[in-house]
Order: structure tokens, then C-alpha cells, then sequence
């Protein structure tokens, strides 16, 4: 599938035929006006996190293996005995589950990824204290909750936005929602969006538009007045393309080699509506939508 057709095209309102001013003298004709004024084209903005609005402090690499680390002292700990080098087969069960994600645009559970790795070592789910397990995965996760930074502009964009009426809010793939909500607390970004979701609530993952829905039906708006904001070319503007959004490609971070990757591939078959490389443009890229 080409995610290039569209069947909705947008024309900015300074490419258009100014309207004749009404002449108003009454109120009856300011309702009059009022009812034939033309609604915005644009209601809301849907970003993604990674690489759109924030960046790594420390490579991502060194995160995931200090999580793994602490993760096995910690259920060592508790009584359970596990292989010398338990901490590299869980960095290696993670990447198989965010590749099987990825495959299957369905999130593996990062609970369900350890607790099927523990089962290999002896504990099976029905022998697991459930408490241990979350305790495990948060403790993997826990250099990730504060180990990103707001990319420069990100802030005053936001606060931009909410002053222009948009409707924000975030969609992420990410296998565990309660460290990824913990680092949308760290960062403070809670105040700018009216919602945040990510994968590991839905199951489904970006492309799929299931996980796009989630917000539109909250917020009672038509695809045509959101626009899906992203680094991913494969995730996020393929899902804004297929849900039938606007779609703004965000070039304001070096992303991760995996997704340069994947976007370098994608580029002849995934065309945006719009790329923008820092944060002031693209405040100006959807004036004319407004």
C-alpha cells in the first residue's frame, strides 16, 4: 500500500479567495455571520515523544543495560536464582519483543516479556510474586524515566499551541506505560497535553490507526481536523496518512539508527504533508490551517 494517496487535500487559507467582509448592523446579523463563518481546518495536534520531543541525555544503549543490571541484583534479591549474565538475556528478550512489536504493530507487555523470560529459569507465572515482577520491570525501566531531555524550543512551542485553541496530546510506542507516563511526568509535559497514551495501554502500536481513534473519539473530532506529528516515517506518518490526518514530519533530532534506517528506506513510498526542522516553523507551517 502507498501511503502517499490521499483523498482529502488541505489549501492553505492564504492561497485562498479572501471572503467579502458581511456588513453587520445588528445582531441578528452578527449571528448571521457568525453561523457562516469558516471553522478552522485544524482542531488538534497529535505528537510522538521520541526524537520529537525529547532526546536521550545518555546513550540509550548505557540506559538499557544499567535497567537490566539493577533488575537482576533486585530479583536476586528476592530469593530467585538466576544466571550469571541474566542482565544481557533480558537486554536481548527486550530487543526480540520490540522487533516482534514492530512486525506485528502489537505491543508485547514489557511484564509479559520478563515473566516469560524468568519461566526459563525456573519460575514460571504461577509461581511469580506479581508484585516482584512489576517491581523488577520498573527498576529496568527506571534510567529511561529520567533519562531524557525537552529538545530546545519545545517548551515555548507548546505553550504556543495551547494559546492558538489546539487541542495536544501525545501517542508513543512503548512497551511499559507506567515508566513512560513517569517520564512524561519527569519532563513536566503533563500540563501541555490533554492526553497521553502509549502502546502498552492499547496493544495496538503505531501505524495502526486503532490507537489514533483512542483520541478522536475522546476529543469528538474528524480525522481531517488533527494532524500527526513525528520523526517516524513508518510510524507515525504512515499512521496519520492512513488514519486520514494531516501529517508533519519532525526533523529536529537525530533520531535513533534504527528508525534513520527505516526512514531512509521508506522516503520514495511515504511522502508527508509537511517536515519541519526546528520548533518555530512549525508553528508557522500551521497558521494558514488555523
Amino acid at each position: 500500500m502507498l501511503y502517499t494517496d490521499r483523498h482529502i487535500h488541505f489549501q492553505p487559507h492564504s492561497l485562498m479567495t479572501p471572503l467579502p467582509r458581511p456588513h453587520i448592523s445588528s445582531l441578528q446579523d452578527l449571528r448571521a455571520a457568525a453561523a457562516r463563518r469558516r471553522p478552522a481546518l485544524l482542531g488538534s495536534l497529535i505528537f510522538d515523544f521520541d526524537y520529537t520531543l525529547a532526546r536521550p541525555r545518555t546513550p540509550l544503549a548505557d540506559q538499557w543495560q544499567e535497567g537490566a543490571r539493577t533488575a537482576q541484583s533486585y530479583l536476586e534479591s528476592q530469593g530467585l536464582e538466576l544466571f550469571p549474565d541474566f542482565w544481557e538475556q533480558i537486554l536481548e528478550a527486550r530487543r526480540f519483543a520490540q522487533q516482534k512489536s514492530e512486525e506485528e504493530e502489537e505491543e508485547h507487555i514489557a511484564n509479559d516479556t520478563m515473566s516469560f523470560l524468568l519461566q526459563f529459569c525456573g519460575y514460571p507465572a504461577s509461581k511469580m510474586d506479581e508484585q516482584v515482577l512489576t517491581t523488577s520491570v520498573d527498576l529496568l525501566y527506571a534510567p529511561e524515566m529520567t533519562g531524557w531531555e525537552l529538545l530546545p524550543g519545545v517548551t515555548d512551542t507548546l505553550i504556543t499551541l495551547q494559546n492558538m485553541g489546539l487541542k495536544l496530546a501525545i501517542i508513543a510506542n512503548h512497551p511499559c506505560d507506567r515508566a513512560f507516563q513517569r517520564t512524561i511526568d519527569y519532563l513536566q509535559l503533563r500540563r501541555h497535553f490533554s492526553v497521553v497514551l502509549c502502546s502498552a495501554s492499547f496493544e495496538w502500536r503505531k501505524p495502526r490507526p486503532e490507537i489514533f481513534e483512542q483520541v478522536l473519539r475522546q476529543w469528538k473530532l474528524y480525522p481531517y481536523e488533527v494532524a500527526v506529528v513525528g520523526d517516524s516515517l513508518q510510524e507515525d506518518i504512515a499512521g496519520g496518512l492512513q488514519l486520514g490526518a494531516m501529517t508533519l514530519r519532525a526533523q529536529v533530532a537525530a533520531a535513533d539508527a534504527q528508525t534513520t534506517y527505516n526512514n531512509e528506506r521508506a522516503e520514495a513510498r511515504i511522502t508527508p504533508d509537511a517536515s519541519f526542522e526546528t520548533w518555530p516553523a512549525l508553528v508557522d507551517l500551521i497558521r494558514p490551517w488555523m
